[in-house]
């Protein structure tokens, strides 16, 4: 059952705190495992920040033991009401730094109010002067990080961990985003004007593209979730992959899809051409821009991938 915090006696908000700190020093060193390989200067900051959470919780059990004795009964974070529920984000594989620095200061936040209302239930003289210094320690904790950050985060190593974290971006957001937006762009050419260049009436030539961009898009999505769960590849969520997958797939269908809402078949077909032109050309676009591929070598493959379906729809649909 979980109890009000006002109910608890001193020996229970001791064994309290002397919990909660830890659960931060686990969790300072989850994060400083998590991010040693892709943010490695920034994990030292959270290795040093988890050696202070040990050094606050021997202090506590120094002080529960001259009163209590060494018993500690086992009482947590969430057997007391009033405490923020923590999203386990140190179990996410690859850890986001931006996420992890803003977890880090709301675990501060929380641990100096609650040492902040413990104190007044203290009797003890040197145990409410110990919270009083518990306190203080947690609200300079977040000038320590700056302080920490400004001596080992230099300008070369800021830049590395950037270029760690662009390349997060491009795995688990960018890659699959392109590769939807790719297949949604590419493959639904064929059918839509092959229906479009048989039936040359722009409300069959819509229906077909909207049922293939729509169907591309589902595939394409459960095919990229069901690819890896990220664990070993550091791609992220799968399930977050698959939405951008899918979503990008179809998009990249339905925007030359739209067109054929024009009644008039020409001006469609001509729009719609014109927007695939643009479409190769954002995808050659994304290509050089996060997949470091030459400008002119990614036009040639996009361009000569969409023309080949974009001929062969025509010519299937004027047969």
């Amino acid at each position: 059952m979980v109890r009000n915090f006002k109910d608890l006696s001193e020996r229970e908000i001791l064994a309290l705190a002397i919990s909660l700190e830890e659960d931060d020093g686990r969790i300072y060193g989850d994060f400083a495992e998590g991010l040693r390989e892709t943010y490695p200067t920034t994990a030292k900051i959270f290795e040093q920040m988890g050696a202070e959470e040990s050094e606050h919780r021997r202090s506590l059990l120094e002080a529960y033991r001259q009163r209590f004795g060494e018993h500690i009964p086992l009482i947590r974070r969430e057997d007391v009401k009033g405490f923020v529920s923590r999203r386990p984000v140190w179990l996410m594989r690859p850890l986001r730094i931006d996420t992890v620095r803003k977890q880090a200061e709301i675990m501060e936040l929380e641990t100096r109010r609650f040492y902040e209302r413990a104190i007044p239930h203290m009797s003890d003289a040197s145990v409410r002067k110990l919270l009083g210094d518990l306190a203080e320690v947690e609200r300079r904790h977040t000038a320590m990080a700056e302080s920490l950050e400004e001596t080992l985060l230099t300008p070369e190593t800021r830049e590395a961990e950037a270029r760690g974290q662009r390349r997060l971006f491009v795995l688990q957001i960018i890659q699959p985003g392109l590769a939807g937006l790719m297949d949604g762009s590419v493959s639904t050419l064929a059918p839509l004007f092959a229906a479009a260049f048989a039936t040359h009436n722009s409300t069959d030539a819509f229906l077909v593209g909207l049922a293939a961009s729509i169907g591309a898009g589902i595939s394409m999505g459960f095919a990229e979730a069901l690819s890896d769960d990220g664990s070993l590849t550091g791609r992220g969520y799968p399930w977050v992959r698959g939405v951008v997958c899918g979503l990008m797939t179809t998009a990249g269908g339905i925007g030359h899809t739209l067109p054929y809402l024009i009644g008039n078949f020409r001006v469609a077909t001509m729009t719609a051409i014109a927007v695939v032109a643009a479409e190769l050309a954002a995808i050659s676009y994304v290509r050089h821009r996060y997949m470091d591929t030459p400008y002119f070598s990614a036009t040639i493959q996009v361009v000569l991938g969409g023309a080949l379906v974009f001929a062969s729809g025509i010519l299937i649909g004027s047969s």
